[in-house]
């Protein structure tokens, strides 16, 4: 199996392919009034999300050129002051961004994490047991992430 190590205050920079953020919108949500990015990087998921949504406000730690320069976890962000949370979260903080984001969204969090993500008794305990998701959307075919750039092929996909 392969895994890959990071450091722990990695900015995690592994842009979302557009065309997931389309099948999200498509198949597994109903995409309906405001949209929070709060990991949005160079804005390739937020620039996907404004066309199903309303309004996108889009925000990332690090200042990519895209969105304002907002760190979610310490956001002051009001519950309940938008309908969704959608995100491809840094790794080593996708539980913390769950959490945060269900305080946030009136009607729903849509999260991109490795499948991996929801093995662990940990995560269990600390998160699924008592907010178990209601969808978990498998892709058929890999999306494609590389660190710090979308990848060419990641532009267009077969399904």
């Amino acid at each position: 199996m392969s895994q890959r190590a990071s450091a722990k205050d990695a900015l995690d920079d592994f842009p979302t392919p557009p065309w997931a953020t389309r099948a999200l919108a498509e198949y597994v949500i109903v995409p309906e009034g405001n949209c929070l990015e709060p990991a949005c990087g160079r804005g390739h998921m937020s620039a996907a999300l404004a066309e199903y949504f309303d309004d996108v406000r889009s925000s990332d730690i690090a200042d990519y050129g895209y969105g304002s320069v907002i760190g979610f976890l310490e956001s002051t962000y009001e519950a309940d002051s938008f309908d969704w949370v959608i995100t491809n979260p840094p790794f080593n903080l996708a539980k913390e961004f769950i959490v945060r984001s269900m305080k946030i969204a009136r009607r729903g969090v849509a999260m991109l994490t490795r499948t991996v993500f929801i093995e662990s008794v940990e995560r269990y305990d600390g998160l699924f047991k008592d907010n178990r998701p209601s969808r978990v959307a498998q892709f058929v075919e890999r999306v494609p992430m590389v660190e710090g750039r979308l990848e060419r092929k990641a532009s267009t996909a077969t399904a």
